[in-house]
């Protein structure tokens, strides 16, 4: 995929090394717990998202961020779909590095996976954000999303329905 500033590309074991320093500020931890991924850890996860979701029901979709202008990664999108009793639903989730943060990349990432995800089989797109987390809340609505009343885990159920 492919934005104003950014290609979207599939993710591949291989990025573990360069995404291990994009996402090592301990800071995007806050609202998603953990701590950052070493490479070696950061690599083994990969491999198991790359080889896919062990549900055939279930399709993980994961790209890297790469800010063209500057040759770097800078965040990953994801998507799971997944089926529903109304058709396959995608949950979606970004993150971007702290350096590349209040740029308008995760709002350009995410608006790019949901107009992709809009020309694939799903019903409505889903993110999951913590009632605290201002900027993925922006970004969710600058993707079409809207808060809905449900919770999941502690965060606010945003919804953009694709198809009706």
């Amino acid at each position: 995929m492919r934005t104003a500033r950014l290609d979207l590309l599939p993710l591949l074991v291989e990025h573990a090394e360069e995404m291990a320093q994009v996402l090592s500020d301990p800071a995007l931890h806050t609202f998603i717990g953990g701590n950052p991924d070493t490479p070696q850890a950061l690599r083994s996860r990969y491999q198991r998202m790359t080889a896919g979701s062990p549900d055939p029901a279930v399709s993980w979709l994961n790209w890297v961020i790469r800010l063209r202008d500057e040759a770097c990664l800078t965040g990953t999108v994801q998507a799971t779909v997944s089926p529903s009793s109304h058709g396959p639903v995608a949950e979606i989730a970004w993150v971007v590095g702290t350096a590349w943060q209040g740029r308008g990349i995760a709002t350009e990432a995410a608006r790019g996976l949901v107009d992709w995800l809009s020309q694939q089989p799903v019903q409505a797109v889903i993110a999951h954000i913590h009632p605290e987390h201002q900027a993925s809340a922006a970004v969710a609505a600058a993707a079409g999303l809207t808060p809905t009343d449900e919770w999941h885990e502690g965060e606010i159920r945003w919804c953009r329905s694709i198809r009706q």
